[in-house]
């Protein structure tokens, strides 16, 4: 059955005809005169706008260090040790981290559309929803949920530099811990203003650093583990299944957060090997992600991973506490610039013609606030818990719809007419909006919440005895329902003209 996708064939006229978004004007929006040069140290010129293929530069393995650094952080300590405090055996444990972690290979997949386009995730999703569609998703998946996780992993490098201050005899107070919290953003804030460039040569030394902290880490870990450990009253049945369906969920939020990664490949040359896009992208959230939750696991089941930066300094040398708490401030820097840096493109797509600076500097404000919520007044480990189980209701569908339209069309987007908003965009579909990635995300987003059961026990999952299938049921049928629809040439409407790539 022929696909009614749009035929991927670059179109060579203008995308800003009767009156669209050229590339030149989203420059001119961005606010921006100077052009961003291959590992130049100026701000980033380019917003969501297309990026040329004169200014595309790189190899796909500088792509490693960029997710490496990312994911050398503290939450991913307390995602391992929730997994212990959950009931899991230390090998259960383990099992679930590799299995959760392999979600990392979509995030690769996702990553081959930006050389494909040369334009970032949050302009490419324009093929899924359309481009007033799309600018909803952005609201939501793409700006609201990124400042949620900004937020959560600023409270998580809060914590440790709140720790890192009283130890230099400063009384950790309201008024201090707003000034730390502040100081933190700002200079996360200032890696995503100054951009791609920045980022790609600055994660390279924040991966050796962190790398380096974090073997000393696993050597007291590794020495104090007890890897015979299993729980007084092991799980069994319906409740280990369960449990272990939450670890899974709980652990591929991480990745599953990064339906955005082509934000961070767009500056590679098209020619770039998709394998290549994939692998050094998957490889380099896994590998980390996977050894820095271990590490949590293990020690959970020697000291209390209830409170995890207290326990593991009660397993660390002194001399190595204050570099410890640094290397997790400075892990969490890493991962909320990348964090900032798409929510402020998300803010762009979403309509607002404002600098990228400017988005950047909008979403660290909301987060800041969100994160003084989370440390001042609610409880951070639940907070943390509820809120990266719940953001998969809708992560899960929307990264199967992404993955699912680049299967379709075997990765070949055309940038330039993916920047067209007018009528005339082969995007537009009906009325704005791509009825197959609407379908698709209210299908897999509702049957999701359905099998929820975090704060509250979806009627699903009540049936199931407590067994949460939010992640596969939202997945599979969201991948499904794009995957049919699609190919349903009068649903998708007059606007979706052949030509666009």
């Amino acid at each position: 059955m022929a696909s009614t996708l749009p035929d991927p064939v670059p179109r060579s006229q203008s995308a800003a005809r009767d009156g669209g978004s050229a590339p030149d004007e989203v420059h001119e929006a961005n606010g921006v005169d100077e052009v961003s040069r291959p590992g130049g140290g100026r701000i980033e010129a380019h917003g969501i706008d297309h990026i040329p293929d004169a200014e595309r530069h790189g190899r796909a393995r500088e792509l490693f260090p960029v997710w490496a650094a990312a994911n050398v952080n503290y939450l991913s300590l307390v995602i391992g040790g929730a997994l212990i405090l959950m009931g899991l055996t230390l090998w259960q444990a383990l099992a679930v981290l590799a299995v959760g972690n392999l979600f990392w290979t979509l995030t690769g997949l996702l990553a081959v559309s930006g050389p494909a386009a040369g334009a970032p995730s949050e302009v490419i999703t324009r093929a899924l929803y359309g481009v007033i569609g799309n600018r909803v998703n952005n609201a939501i998946v793409g700006w609201l949920i990124s400042v949620c996780y900004f937020a959560l992993n600023l409270s998580a490098a809060a914590v440790a530099a709140f720790s890192l201050v009283e130890k230099v005899g400063i009384t950790a107070d309201t008024g201090v811990k707003v000034v730390v919290i502040v100081v933190i953003a700002a200079l996360t804030l200032t890696i995503s203003v100054y951009g791609h460039a920045v980022i790609v040569r600055l994660y390279p030394l924040i991966t050796l650093a962190l790398g380096a902290a974090f073997v000393v880490v696993a050597v007291y870990v590794v020495r104090h583990a007890d890897f015979s450990y299993a729980p007084a009253h092991r799980l069994t049945g319906i409740d280990l299944w369960a449990t272990a369906l939450a670890g899974v969920t709980l652990v591929a939020s991480g990745p599953l957060s990064y339906t955005t990664s082509a934000d961070f490949s767009r500056y590679l040359p098209r020619a770039t090997p998709k394998r290549a896009v994939v692998g050094w992208t998957a490889l380099g959230g896994f590998l980390p992600s996977m050894v820095v939750c271990s590490l949590g696991a293990l020690a959970a089941t020697t000291v209390d991973m209830t409170d995890p930066q207290s326990a593991l300094e009660s397993i660390l040398p002194a001399w190595f506490t204050p570099v410890f708490l640094l290397a997790l401030v400075l892990g969490t820097i890493a991962i909320n610039a990348l964090t900032a840096y798409s929510a402020g493109l998300a803010l762009q797509a979403v309509g607002l013609r404002i600098r990228r600076s400017v988005s950047v500097l909008f979403d660290g404000t909301a987060a800041v606030a969100l994160t003084l919520y989370a440390l001042l007044v609610s409880n951070f480990l639940d907070t943390v818990n509820n809120v990266l189980q719940l953001t998969v209701v809708l992560l899960g569908p929307s990264t199967a719809i992404y993955a699912t339209d680049i299967v379709l069309r075997r990765a070949r987007y055309d940038g330039q007419a993916l920047a067209d908003e007018t009528r005339s965009s082969p995007f537009w579909y009906r009325g704005g909006i791509n009825p197959a990635g609407a379908c698709a995300l209210l299908t897999g987003s509702t049957a999701a919440a359905l099998c929820v059961n975090t704060l509250y026990t979806g009627p699903l999952a009540t049936t199931l005895g407590g067994l949460d299938l939010t992640l596969p049921v939202g997945m599979i049928l969201a991948s499904a329902c794009y995957a049919l629809v699609s190919r349903m040439p009068r649903l998708q409407g007059t606007g979706n003209r052949r030509g666009d790539g």
